[in-house]
């Protein structure tokens, strides 16, 4: 089952969708962008609910163009869940057509037995978004689409229902399009991301390719890639480039940077730190400050932030503000606080290079 959308377009007085080229298979593809990028328009085109200017849609191999929203066999969950209020949860589901056994079988897997004679006023508001899941699955759909459904629910939820969602994508064998502006929810569900930029497809790809490999300082930023730093490329070697920034020369894997002058980005989550005096690895020993193939920096701690499951750390290293992703564990370990000295661990594996000139 695949969703393909060619030169797909829509022009709405000063804002251009397109055209976009995408193709989804049987995978979950998780769509971010920032408010007015697109998300929602994309979604509505591909229900039927508006209708291009130009480019197609098809849905396993069948064109969609002039069919009916209700014939389209696309699936579709709101943000607010959208029940109907004077039904029960079980009367909602059984709108899509679905029988007693198939309402038995979503709920099993949905965990609602004990909520389908209840109507949504009672509900929590993961259950509620549970039951309008089990509605738009009772109708079988060839494609799926969800609208920020989590987005209104506490974090504790949001968490449980990433986890039981997961679970649910990988079993069904049909096209999922996940709009989500949580970079959490993304990486969790989606086995491909997709950042849409007023109206424009930015990147497409696996999540590790996304944030570690940017196509622009937009990406770059948006995906919360902190560490960008402009810098000329002083070598180029078979065994990476070397790029000078500031004072500091930093050792790349990039054998082909795209210009002399480029922006070193790196994501926090590569950033190591450790304590001043830490012993080299051993298995490094005699490379590269003995901390293997990585750029050690010695820096003082100008910020921190506690983020829940992990720390947000600053560090000044000369004309370089290096930002690292701590957990808790190590955070406690090297004692990280204002003032603070501490190594700054930059592999040179996760360095992304991007032209100085490229889009912002």
């Amino acid at each position: 089952m695949t969703l393909e959308l060619t030169r797909l377009a829509k022009s709405y007085g000063s804002f251009d969708f397109g055209p976009v080229d995408l193709t989804v298979g049987q995978e979950v593809l998780a769509l971010l962008g920032p408010s007015g990028s697109g998300k929602t328009t994309l979604l509505s085109l591909i229900t039927g609910i508006t209708s291009p200017d130009t480019g197609s849609i098809s849905l396993d191999g069948r064109a969609l163009s002039g069919v009916p929203l209700e014939a389209r066999r696309v699936g579709m969950v709101f943000q607010d869940g959208a029940l109907f209020p004077h039904m029960t949860a079980r009367e909602n589901v059984a709108y899509a057509g679905a029988d007693g056994d198939r309402i038995r079988e979503l709920a099993a897997l949905l965990e609602l037995d004990g909520v389908l004679d209840r109507t949504p006023d009672t509900l929590s508001g993961g259950e509620r978004q549970r039951v309008a899941l089990a509605r738009t699955l009772a109708a079988d759909p060839d494609a799926l689409l969800l609208d920020e459904p989590l987005s209104s629910l506490d974090a504790p939820i949001r968490r449980r229902l990433r986890e039981e969602l997961h679970g649910l994508f990988d079993s069904l064998s049909i096209p999922v399009v996940y709009v989500t502006h949580d970079q959490r929810t993304a990486t969790a569900l989606g086995d491909r991301l997709a950042i849409l930029r007023d109206g424009g497809l930015e990147q497409v790809g696996p999540p590790p390719s996304v944030l570690d490999r940017p196509a622009n300082r937009f990406v770059a930023r948006f995906t919360g890639n902190e560490n960008r730093f402009d810098g000329h490329v002083t070598e180029r070697t078979d065994d990476g480039a070397l790029v000078q920034v500031g004072e500091k020369t930093l050792r790349t894997a990039v054998v082909d940077p795209p210009a002399d002058a480029v922006t070193v980005c790196l994501h926090p989550s590569r950033v190591t730190l450790h304590t001043p005096g830490a012993a080299p690895d051993p298995e490094a020993a005699g490379k590269a400050d003995g901390f293997g193939t990585a750029n050690v920096l010695t820096g003082t701690v100008t910020r921190w932030l506690n983020e829940g499951t992990s720390y947000r750390v600053a560090v000044e290293c000369g004309p370089l503000t290096v930002t690292a992703t701590v957990h808790p564990p190590v955070f406690d370990r090297l004692s990280i606080d204002t003032g603070e000295t501490v190594r700054v661990s930059l592999p040179r594996e996760s360095i992304h290079l991007l032209g100085a000139g490229e889009a912002p």
